[in-house]
């Protein structure tokens, strides 16, 4: 298939005999029809004069170039014949014989394009036609191979739905003066809407572009009171190579001007890639070989330590962050901190649009965490490792106190909390052992992380009226404190639709599949600091799909407590469940019909006397067996387990008085815990 396509550049157009019938290429599926009357769109064949159109469409752009070639090729072509990079991941349609940008584009898309741009040039001309080029970027983004077809609105949804450019094996072609998102006319809405904002404010709030390297910045010292920056996360994306999609327009458009060249390389006539933060940017060539995970840091540390020079010393920074990785806290925090900053705050805010395609098809992050930040003294003292661990706790402490009273819930309360905890770190040049050795970051990081999550699990066990006591919350288990944390945030997590109505049924809570469920980034930043792995609970509490994890109820761990044999009998309860008859026969003592039957030579989870057969058997587990006795009404099972529970510490009882108060008041599983509650001796 890729020599295929290869051949005819990607495969977007339709290929033609000399007489313009199609041979091979593209196939039209449907043609899409708008009628002035009627809201719906109408669905028809293709016939032989919409392919008629595509190959004058053809015709005329090979006119085009011809004229350009036989002028001796004087200015840029008229459609971009820049090269694309081959990034794995990112663009791998080069490996389908998409080189140039122009292959993006079927030849239709092209003179659209070619067509605009000559209008643009032709009607306007200064500030005017800078502003106005701006529009043709969304036009763009909806008008080329790898855009696709919105089947909820049936409408074209651009590319760039995630910060890559892969491969689309079918796209929606649609009419570039379409009244609806991608056409011009909404583009330009877009454009002169904003213009008319901005000419609203007053004459002395104005903004100043200037290309420059963040590591050697143009300002004097000392001269701005506040400093923002995004910065880019390793090799999460590569900017500059996916702006290249729009800039070979815009240089047609504005041939010349300044701020469409290259500062660093004369030589290159795309966007700026040398002094670019980004770890391996081009796999296909040597030419940025030495960007490694060195380049990145070390670069990163001047630019924050450029950020620190030029703010003044009452001034405030503000650094935005959403790297899922640990590593990726860890570079960024280390640059700060380097770079002569105090980290003194962090919020995660909501800056994702929950729509975008990457949100929807996979685990994308939903909030950025914002760092704020303070310039550290120069002559700022040494730390002392024991006086830094001693204040964490009660740092973090008083913060989730302060925060909660605020309305802060879940896991924007676990991470807000991160903030104030490297400020006692970071307001020091180093910080030391007694022995001399410097402190690493990382090395804070999992004591921060570790006094987070257990301050989070205490008033998560507070709140639901449990004793914290005996060191509680440090004997849980992580497949305990997973769910607790799950259902917390469950309590406290709110997320909206596209249309801003309340999005529980889609995502958060009771979903079409039995279980609990949360968005993936809201789980992330919960378990992150926890340093809780997901993946090794993947399958046995949790699963994942599209970007949101599910915790499961206790009826699907049947197999994964009691193996196949346990398993296989549980159609029946899942049958009675459907059919919303549970509550009757959840707590019959004896109904060997309804009831699952007790698998055969296989002992069940009990403890004391019964061995257990399952490795590594945690509290939870033994939790979740006591409500599956309790569904099937195995008294005696379940008289036994309790009491070798008992024998064994307060750790049972304590967690199950926990859960019973964090699940959710009409949930299946509060109504076992509570019912099997009752069963244990007062």
């Amino acid at each position: 298939m890729r020599t295929q396509l290869a051949a005819q550049k990607g495969g977007a157009d339709v290929v033609f005999d000399q007489k313009g019938k199609r041979i091979g290429g593209a196939r039209i599926t449907a043609v899409v029809t708008l009628r002035s009357t009627q809201k719906v769109r109408h669905y028809r064949l293709p016939t032989d004069e919409d392919y008629a159109v595509i190959h004058r469409a053809q015709k005329r752009v090979s006119r085009i170039i011809d004229d350009w070639k036989r002028g001796g090729k004087l200015g840029l072509c008229p459609v971009p014949d820049e090269p694309l990079p081959l990034m794995s991941g990112t663009f791998n349609v080069p490996l389908y014989g998409i080189h140039r940008w122009s292959n993006l584009f079927t030849a239709r898309q092209k003179l659209t394009h070619l067509v605009l741009v000559d209008l643009m040039r032709e009607l306007c001309t200064g500030s005017v036609l800078r502003s106005i080029s701006l529009s043709l970027g969304k036009v763009l983004r909806h008008c080329n191979v790898l855009s696709k077809w919105h089947r909820g609105s049936e409408t074209t949804a651009g590319s760039f739905g995630m910060q890559a450019m892969p491969m689309s094996w079918d796209f929606p072609e649609m009419h570039p003066l379409a009244p609806y998102a991608g056409g011009f006319q909404n583009a330009l809405s877009d454009v002169t809407n904003a213009i008319l904002s901005i000419i609203k404010w007053p004459h002395s709030v104005q903004g100043q572009i200037r290309n420059a390297d963040a590591t050697n910045h143009f300002l004097p010292d000392e001269s701005i009171n506040i400093w923002f920056t995004d910065p880019p996360y390793y090799f999460a994306i590569p900017y500059a190579d996916l702006s290249d999609f729009f800039f070979v327009w815009l240089k047609r458009i504005l041939p010349g001007n300044p701020l469409l060249q290259d500062i660093f390389d004369k030589t290159n006539n795309l966007t700026p890639k040398g002094p670019e933060l980004c770890e391996m940017a081009h796999w296909d060539s040597d030419r940025y070989s030495h960007k490694d995970q060195k380049f990145f840091e070390d670069g990163m540390e001047k630019a924050f330590a450029e950020g620190r020079r030029i703010l003044q010393d009452s001034g405030v920074g503000s650094v935005v962050f959403a790297h899922k990785t640990t590593e990726g806290w860890e570079a960024l925090l280390t640059a700060m901190i380097r770079g002569g900053w105090i980290i003194t705050a962090s919020w995660p805010l909501a800056t994702e649009r929950g729509a975008r395609l990457r949100a929807r098809d996979s685990a994308a992050l939903a909030t950025s965490v914002h760092l704020i930040c303070r310039p550290r003294p120069q002559n700022s003292p040494v730390g002392d490792w024991a006086d830094v661990l001693r204040e964490l706790p009660t740092r973090v402490r008083q913060w989730m106190e302060r925060l909660q009273e605020e309305g802060v819930r879940g896991a924007d309360l676990v991470f807000a909390c991160v903030g104030p905890a490297l400020e006692i770190f970071s307001r020091y040049r180093v910080v030391e052992t007694a022995e001399g050795r410097e402190v690493l970051l990382s090395e804070y990081l999992r004591k921060v992380w570790e006094v987070v999550g257990r301050t989070a699990l205490e008033e998560i066990l507070r709140t639901t009226g449990s004793h914290v006591g005996d060191n509680f919350t440090g004997s849980l288990e992580e497949d305990a404190r997973l769910t607790a944390l799950f259902l917390w945030t469950l309590q406290s997590t709110k997320t909206t639709n596209d249309d801003g109505a309340d999005g529980d049924a889609e995502i958060l809570g009771k979903t079409k599949a039995k279980g609990f469920s949360l968005p993936f980034d809201v789980v992330r930043r919960f378990t992150q600091p926890m340093g809780i792995d997901l993946d090794a609970w993947r399958g046995s509490i949790i699963s994942q799909q599209k970007g949101v994890v599910r915790l499961l109820p206790v009826t699907e761990r049947i197999k994964d407590l009691f193996g196949q044999q346990g398993a296989s009998s549980a159609a029946e309860l899942i049958h009675l469940d459907s059919q919303k008859n549970f509550q009757g026969e959840l707590f019959a003592e004896q109904n060997t019909e309804t009831t699952l039957k007790k698998p055969r030579k296989r002992k069940w989870i009990l403890g004391g006397d019964v061995e257990f057969e399952a490795n590594n058997v945690t509290a939870l587990d033994r939790v979740h067996a006591a409500m599956l006795f309790q569904a099937n009404g195995y008294a005696s099972a379940l008289r036994k387990l309790i009491e070798a529970e008992l024998s064994r510490g307060p750790e049972f009882l304590r967690l199950s008085n926990a859960l019973s108060a964090l699940y959710p008041r009409e949930s299946q599983e509060k109504r076992l815990l509570d019912a099997m509650l009752l069963a244990v001796p007062r």
